[in-house]
């Protein structure tokens, strides 16, 4: 019974592991495996599997000792490898020195995936894609030595079980008791997650900070930040780690938060156009599959949900086809949806649309929607349930919209700045070579719809090659219930700092209210420069509004 939980909770936490290591770009082994492994919100499985992993091992050991059976894998059994023996006594030592190999292995895998659910990166995260990979042939090395040892027979104890014997003068009932001690300690494991979680307090202030992207009001020198560690991304100098300091406070109708967060650099180049011989050419690898990780603006999101599911809320949905006869996403990583009907609320800050002119735009995720004919056709790009909440937004593109492998090409821009000279004046310089520079302080990254006119190809003529132009455009600002958030960003001493308000309470679908006594979850995320491989944050922030003053 124990040796077939183990089993069933190594392959769960393998085959779930393997779909989330396959969303990387430098995955090798397990996106060969892809296409064998689950899709879907495979966070929940895969968290569930190592609990049920801390208790089989723990009983495992308490039925063990209790049984007598110990020395069946007692290390000095290697000993018989260095002496003259038949092949049946060596077998049992390969199984033995195997048996501690794989008790070793399972160790190390608990401990680092305890430390990417922390979200510590890094090395953490290579080690543990070893470990699992090493899992996978340990799975066939251990029924072979097992063949080796004792022939098919010895297999069919596994279906076969015996009472133990009687000369081990076993203790009473160990099955029972390594159960119940599996229990107590994955209880335990269970307790001490939720028992220290990190809890944003927001207390009631009597003077609203300021949103200028600095820190220095006496609201937030009054309060404590949580410190979220955030891994797995793009970029952010080659690490793909950030840490997120976050700070809360409200006034009588208006809640604000502070978000600060680590980021080598200030991009705002979100997939630039430039001429040249042939015609305009989108700057940026991967547009057409909505992965880019080059040349594009910095980003940062939050997600608020009452319930504390895992997936971001139950949201984070993996594979090419997760939603079965909806299309996949462009990239075919996945998509963001809830299975259960209900909306949880995002807000995501772009710095180049908007985001350094005050607007963050609100957003939701929801049940997955019908494609459109495009969507379906792949001629437009589909999010499941991920969507803008209603109302018009700041920006649209000036280029066309080309699916997966497109803009390999000259594309046609939308639009052509009125006055060529001013514009490029205003501008500044481009850096169009090094994906990994920053945008200095004055730089403007996009353009206004009323300082351009619709593409012609006669004022097209008139512009000089190797010229450099926006990948977006401006128009009004965020309006309806997309437009209810306010924020005021600013990059400094390779931090970004965004403080955003709204209102406390939204009638809003869309929206998630903040109200005294009501708990809230909230996951945050970092995108340096790229589109959509932004960091991981797993264990979510608990949010509790305060009626008190502080």
């Amino acid at each position: 019974m124990l040796h077939w939980l183990t089993v069933a909770a190594v392959l769960a936490s393998l085959l779930t592991g393997l779909r989330i290591a396959s969303d990387a770009r430098s995955a090798v082994v397990s996106k060969f495996l892809a296409p064998a492994l689950p899709q879907g919100e495979v966070w929940t499985a895969h968290f569930t599997a190592g609990v049920i992993l801390i208790l089989a091992a723990s009983a495992y050991a308490v039925y063990m000792a209790r049984a007598r059976l110990a020395a069946r894998i007692a290390p000095g059994r290697v000993r018989v490898l260095a002496m003259p023996s038949s092949s049946r006594l060596k077998w049992q030592g390969v199984n033995v020195v195997l048996h501690w190999a794989v008790y070793a292995a399972l160790l190390a895998l608990g401990a680092t995936g305890a430390a990417l659910y922390v979200g510590v990166g890094g090395g953490v995260v290579q080690v543990h894609s070893v470990l699992a990979l090493a899992m996978l042939a340990y799975f066939v090395v251990h029924v072979f030595t097992h063949y080796m040892y004792g022939g098919l027979a010895q297999l069919l104890r596994l279906f076969r079980p015996a009472p133990l014997p009687s000369h081990l003068k076993a203790g009473r009932t160990p099955l029972l008791a390594g159960t119940a001690a599996g229990v107590l300690v994955a209880a335990g494991a269970v307790a001490l997650d939720w028992g220290t979680r990190d809890m944003l307090r927001v207390p009631l202030v009597a003077e609203a900070p300021r949103l200028d992207g600095a820190l220095d009001d006496p609201a937030w020198r009054a309060v404590r930040p949580v410190s979220v560690r955030t891994m797995q991304g793009a970029n952010l100098g080659g690490t793909g780690e950030s840490v997120v300091d976050i700070r809360a406070v409200r006034t009588a109708d208006r809640i604000y938060f502070a978000f600060r967060w680590e980021d080598p650099t200030r991009s705002l180049r979100r997939l630039p156009v430039e001429k040249r011989q042939d015609g305009w050419h989108l700057v940026g690898a991967d547009a057409g599959s909505a992965d880019v990780a080059d040349f594009y603006e910095d980003k940062f999101a939050v997600i608020f949900a009452p319930r504390d599911d895992m997936g971001a809320g139950g949201v984070t949905h993996l594979g090419p086809h997760p939603v079965p006869g909806k299309p996949p996403s462009l990239n075919d990583r996945g998509l963001h949806y809830t299975t259960d009907g209900s909306l949880i609320d995002m807000w995501q800050w772009k710095s180049s649309r908007g985001g350094l002119l005050g607007l963050m735009d609100d957003m939701y995720i929801g049940p997955p929607k019908d494609p459109t004919p495009d969507e379906a056709a792949r001629r437009a790009r589909y999010q499941g349930g991920y969507w803008p909440d209603p109302g018009k937004g700041i920006y649209s593109y000036n280029f066309p919209f080309e699916g997966p492998g497109g803009y390999k090409g000259p594309i046609t821009p939308k639009r052509l700045p009125k006055d060529l000279k001013a514009f490029q004046a205003a501008m500044g310089p481009v850096d169009i070579k090094n994906p990994d520079s920053s945008d200095p302080e004055a730089a403007v990254r996009w353009m206004w719809e009323d300082e351009s006119e619709p593409y012609s190809a006669e004022a097209d003529a008139k512009i000089p090659v190797g010229a450099i132009l926006p990948g977006v455009i401006l128009s009004g600002g965020n309006e309806g219930d997309r437009g209810d958030l306010t924020a005021g960003a600013k990059w400094a001493d390779g931090h970004w700092t965004l403080e955003v308000s709204r209102k406390l309470a939204s009638d809003s679908p869309y929206d998630q209210s903040f109200e005294p006594g009501r708990p809230l979850y909230m996951w945050v995320t970092v995108f340096d420069h790229t589109q959509t491989r932004h960091t991981r944050h797993i264990r979510p922030v608990k949010l509790i509004v305060e009626s008190k003053t502080r």
